[in-house]
């Protein structure tokens, strides 16, 4: 059954703009953090639950990265879809580093190690469609790290460069 506390329709607050600059809000969606575990990578990213549907069985949320932003490098057994909305950045999925910005389709298959960065000049706002009932994030061992980084352009891109 849907979340009864989500109204059926939650209209987007002052769009064109948003859609312009980031800072994307919908009516009765609360503003919530990342990660409720402190301990975690990552830098200025808000999340925003929109569905939380278990007849769908999927989730679908917004999450925001302010600019120079990071959201946690991990993997899992989920899948996820994502669609850029907002700002630009850089998605790391597997082995590649890609430039995305509004309407850039991002798929990232289990257990694939990934991470997106909005550039140090815009926020990065992405829409993420994922399973309601998932495992739990895997965080990336010092020999994990050391072999993407055997990756020249994921050593740069871990290392926060834009190119």
């Amino acid at each position: 059954m849907s979340d009864p506390a989500l109204p059926a329709f939650r209209a987007l607050d002052a769009a064109a703009d948003a859609l312009a600059h980031g800072g994307l809000r919908w009516e009765s969606v609360p503003v919530l953090a990342y990660k409720e575990d402190a301990t975690t990578p990552f830098r200025a990213v808000t999340r925003h639950v929109l569905f939380h549907t278990p007849e769908l069985a999927a989730e679908w949320r917004y999450f925001e990265v302010a600019p120079g932003g990071y959201s946690t490098l991990e993997r899992h057994e989920h899948a996820h879809a994502v669609m850029v909305l907002t700002g630009h950045g850089r998605a790391l999925v597997g082995e590649a580093v890609q430039a995305v910005r509004p309407f850039t389709l991002v798929s990232i298959p289990g257990w694939t190690w990934h991470q997106f960065r909005a550039a140090p000049d815009a926020p990065l706002g992405f829409l993420c469609l994922v399973n309601v009932v998932r495992d739990k994030p895997q965080l990336p061992s010092q020999a994990d790290l050391k072999a993407l980084r055997r990756n020249p352009e994921i050593a740069t891109f871990l290392d926060g460069g834009h190119e």
